[in-house]
Formats: structure tokens, C-alpha cells, sequence
């Protein structure tokens, strides 16, 4: 019995060490005072952040190793992944202390919420299990309900908390749902039980695939896959743009990370049932996500859009349902995040005497005022345009890949033609900011703001001089998904 406690403790290592350090933070928080405590508690829980990523990375299980009698499981894809969704998080503190100090909402709840919704998201890529699927999903959640209208006296900000937690309530009441079906005809809710009981079955009950299709609803919501999107453009515009960079890093990592372990896991066997399904949500977000944003005028919104494109292209790679395919989602999301941190912290840069912007319009002429910022921001949307030798190339190089191996000819297709059609808003960005006259000067970028950019923008340029540092990484992952 001590060996199986022990055992569990070991393999939940950054997860527990982080909720412990998140309870002394949330105590330091208080008893030092809310406004004076918000840079300190910030790079506090920077730190925290830092400690559990070298220790997921050290102590990280090559091999599948299962915990809490099934509820967990520790292996490659998961010490891949959350290395992702701690430099997500990490990033997005970096990148508030200045903007929140400056827009007068420097609370220490912020960065003690990010910790708690990072652990949340860390549960959910080792999820093992219906519960602890859901266990990580609502205290990522309920985290991000509150961090997104964290601006209360902002009627944009509290409209976008409003919103997201209405619609992700609804969504969770879905997956719900669906869990309780797949429960009800499996008798389990462990996902390997749940494999061995399918596996089994010569035909599927329809009561099943009804719940599958209920948890994929529950989960596209989470990645903001068409047509669970709606809250996207509105949340994005909305939140604070520190908070709405992490949106579009971390919390995205985990949910697709969850939604590999569901339908790689448990419905392997299945494929033929949910691939369908993955394929209209993949085609739908990557027509919408190219079309809605070519109207768009205000940046965040602009880049809300493209992430729900940036998302189906990202699915192409789970519709395979082939190791391939999820070595070339995970490729994908690593580049994605790197493209997001970068963007969002040029649009935090955005501002003129102390006063945010975020009119596409107002980028002209950048090349001529700030030229550093105007290569960052072009470097950016060339990459997200897929055009090479940028990382983003590679990221649609191999999704696009793993559907050809699959024969799945028209995703691909339907890829690269909606590819070509989201090149026009990325290079209307860059056409504004090169060849535009100025109308506004921007003010110098912080310290922090700066050090992410530089670093996003030199990781996305170089990229191809060592792909292989990303590519066997998220090989290994992929393998250890389906060798476990």
C-alpha cells in the first residue's frame, strides 16, 4: 500500500507541487495587500511555473505509467504537452505586469487564477478518465470565467466574461451528458475499460455514438471549433489582451490534448464512427475562420477568427486517427502557440500615450515609426499564412501530410485552398503596415512585451535550421499514445 501511494504521488508530482504552490501564493497574495502584491505574486508564480515545467521535463515518464488506480496517466504525449501549456501561461504573466499596471487593474488574483487554470489544464492532458476528464476541465474553467471579466468596470470585459461562462456552462452541461451515456453503455468510466468494452462489440449501440457526439460537442466548444465558436470573436475582443493571449495559447493546448485522449484513447476502435464528425468540424472551421476574417477591422477579432481556422487545421491532423496525424497536430500547436505569444504581444504593444489600439488601420505606416515591431508583426502573419521556410509552413506541411497518407484528399484540399484565401487578411496586415503613411506613433514596447517578441519572432524565423528539436518530440508523443 505505501508503494502505491508513493507511486501515485511521484507521477502527480508537478500537478501536486503546483496546487500547493498556488495555496502559499493565494496566502502571500493576501496577506501582503492586493495592490502592492501583484508583481510580487506575478513573478511568484512565474517562478512556480518554471519549477513545474523542469520538473515535468526531469521527471517526465517516457513510458505509460497509470495512477489513482486509472485516473491518471503519465507518459510522453502528456510531458510534451504540458510543457506547452506552462510556456503559454508563463508567457501571459510576462506579459500583463506592465498592462495591467497601466490599465489599473493590477489585482493579485490574476496570476494566482492562471496558476489554478494551469493545473486544471495539466490534469486534462493526463486524464484517464471520465471524472478526471471533467475534474481538469471545470477548474480550468471556472478559472478563465473569472480571469476573462477580471476588468470589472470594462462593460466589453464583463460582457465576455458573461458570455463564455454562459456558453461554456452549456457545453459542459453537453459533455456531461454524453459522458453519462458512454457510462451508462460501457458500465465504466475508465478509459481503457471503455476501450476493452468497444473493442469487443461487433456493432456499436446507438445510445454510444450519441454520447460521443455529445463529448465532441463539449470539447470543440473548449477549442473553439465551428459550430461551437460563437464566444470566440466577442472574448477575444473583449478580455484584457494579456488574458486574451493566454486564451489562445494554453487553454487551446489542453483541450486538444483532451480531445487526442478521448478519441485516440477510449474510441480508437471507433474511428469510423467520430471521424465524420471530426471531418465537418475541421472543414467548417477552416472555411469560417477564412472567410469571416477578411471583414474584420479590429485586430483581436481578426485574430480570433484565424485561430478558429488556426483550430481546424489542427483537427485535419486528429481526423487521420493515425500516429502520423498526431505527431502532426502536435507539431502544429507547439508552432501555434509560439505564432500566438508573439502576435498578441505586438497588439499589447499597440498603444499611443498610454491609450490601447487596436484598429488594423492604425498599423500604418509601423514599418517607418517602430521597424523592429512592424518585422515581428510580418514575420507573424507570414507564418500563420503557412508560407515558407516560416514554422507555419511546417505546421500545415505535416497536418497536410497525414491527411494525404490517410486518404483523405478533400481535407487537404479544402486545407490548402482556405490556406490561400486567410494569406489575404495576413498580408492586408503587412500591406498596411509597409506601404501605408503613418497616422500614429506607438509607444516604446516594456521590457517584457519586448523579451517575448524577440523570442517568438526568432524561434518562428529559425525554425528551419533544426525542425528536428519539435519533430521528434512530438514523434515520441505521438507514439507513446499509441503504444500505451
Amino acid at each position: 500500500m505505501p508503494g502505491i501511494l508513493l507511486l501515485n504521488l511521484s507521477v502527480a508530482l508537478p500537478e501536486l507541487f503546483l496546487a500547493a504552490a498556488g495555496l502559499g501564493i493565494l496566502l502571500l497574495g493576501v496577506f501582503v495587500g492586493e495592490r502592492s502584491s501583484f508583481r510580487a505574486v506575478s513573478w511568484t508564480t512565474f517562478g512556480a511555473l518554471g519549477v513545474t515545467f523542469a520538473i515535468v521535463v526531469w521527471w517526465g515518464y517516457s513510458d505509460s505509467v497509470i495512477a489513482f488506480g486509472g485516473l491518471f496517466r503519465a507518459d510522453a504525449f502528456g510531458v510534451f504537452m504540458k510543457g506547452l501549456v506552462l510556456v503559454g501561461s508563463m508567457a501571459a504573466l510576462v506579459l500583463s505586469l506592465d498592462y495591467f499596471e497601466r490599465e489599473g487593474v493590477a489585482r493579485f488574483e490574476f496570476p494566482v487564477l492562471v496558476l489554478f487554470a494551469t493545473v486544471g489544464m495539466m490534469i486534462m492532458v493526463s486524464a484517464n478518465d471520465l471524472m478526471t476528464l471533467y475534474l481538469g476541465l471545470e477548474l480550468q474553467s471556472l478559472s478563465l470565467y473569472v480571469v476573462a471579466a477580471i476588468r470589472r468596470d470594462n462593460a466589453k470585459s464583463t460582457e465576455a466574461g458573461l458570455k463564455y461562462f454562459v456558453l461554456g456552462a452549456l457545453s459542459s452541461g453537453m459533455l456531461l451528458y454524453g459522458a453519462s451515456l458512454i457510462y451508462g453503455f460501457s458500465g465504466t468510466t475508465d478509459f481503457d475499460g471503455i476501450a476493452q468494452t468497444f473493442g469487443l462489440q461487433k456493432s456499436t449501440p446507438i445510445g454510444v455514438i450519441f454520447g460521443l457526439v455529445f463529448v465532441i460537442a463539449g470539447l470543440a466548444f473548449k477549442v473553439a471549433a465551428v459550430p461551437f465558436h460563437m464566444w470566440t470573436p466577442d472574448v477575444y475582443e473583449g478580455s484584457p489582451t494579456p488574458v486574451t493571449a493566454f486564451f489562445a495559447a494554453a487553454p487551446k493546448v489542453a483541450a486538444i490534448s483532451l480531445f487526442i485522449r478521448v478519441l485516440i484513447g477510449p474510441f480508437g476502435d471507433l474511428l469510423a464512427q467520430w471521424q465524420q464528425v471530426i471531418v465537418v468540424i475541421s472543414i467548417a472551421s477552416m472555411v469560417l475562420g477564412a472567410l469571416a476574417a477578411i471583414w474584420q477591422t479590429n485586430f483581436k477579432r481578426l485574430l480570433a477568427y484565424s485561430s478558429i481556422g488556426h483550430m481546424g487545421y489542427a483537427l485535419i491532423g486528429l481526423a487521420t486517427g493515425t500516429e502520423s496525424g498526431i505527431t502532426g497536430i502536435v507539431i502544429y500547436m507547439a508552432i501555434y502557440v509560439v505564432m500566438s505569444l508573439g502576435t498578441f504581444a505586438c497588439v499589447i504593444a499597440m498603444r499611443q500615450r498610454g491609450t490601447a489600439i487596436e484598429n488594423i488601420e492604425d498599423l500604418a505606416g509601423l514599418a517607418q515609426t517602430r521597424p523592429g515591431m512592424a518585422l515581428a508583426i510580418a514575420v507573424f502573419m507570414f507564418s500563420m499564412a503557412g508560407i515558407p521556410p516560416l514554422a507555419g509552413f511546417f505546421g500545415k506541411l505535416y497536418v497536410f501530410l497525414a491527411a494525404i497518407d490517410a486518404q483523405l484528399y478533400l481535407l487537404a484540399v479544402i486545407g490548402v485552398l482556405t490556406s490561400v484565401i486567410g494569406a489575404y487578411y495576413y498580408l492586408r496586415v503587412v500591406k498596411v503596415m509597409y506601404f501605408d503613411e503613418p497616422t500614429v506613433t506607438f509607444d516604446p514596447m516594456s521590457r517584457g512585451v519586448a523579451a517575448v517578441t524577440g523570442l517568438t519572432t526568432a524561434l518562428i524565423l529559425l525554425f528551419f535550421i533544426w525542425p528536428s528539436a519539435v519533430v521528434t518530440g512530438a514523434a515520441g508523443a505521438a507514439a507513446a499514445l499509441f503504444s500505451g
